[in-house]
């Protein structure tokens, strides 16, 4: 119970101190607001472009696992042979 209003408190301090600052800042409200919402984009976008990448990898490694089980489960060596160096190839890709 002590810790859950310790970290309210905190937040609350941090965001009242967040205000304040905004509020005693020396640059106009436009010109705040602009920096603000570009920073908010910044971190929109990158967040997004991290997400993609965790995706693609995520997608190349299942593609890896289902080529490496066809290489497993093929009935001939060329078909395994072909199965494997797939499962190799999203591997890399998957890094």
């Amino acid at each position: 119970m002590k810790s859950g209003k310790l970290l309210l408190g905190l937040i609350s301090g941090a965001a009242a101190g967040a205000i304040a600052g905004i509020l005693f800042a020396p640059k106009k409200g436009e010109d705040t607001r602009k920096a603000i919402t570009q920073t908010g984009d910044d971190y929109i976008s990158g967040a997004k472009g991290k997400i993609n990448n965790f995706t693609d990898s995520l997608n190349h490694k299942v593609e890896a696992l289902k080529s490496k089980t066809k290489a497993n489960l093929s009935k001939s060596k060329t078909e395994e042979k072909i199965n494997e160096a797939k499962a190799e190839v999203h591997k890399m890709k998957a890094s």
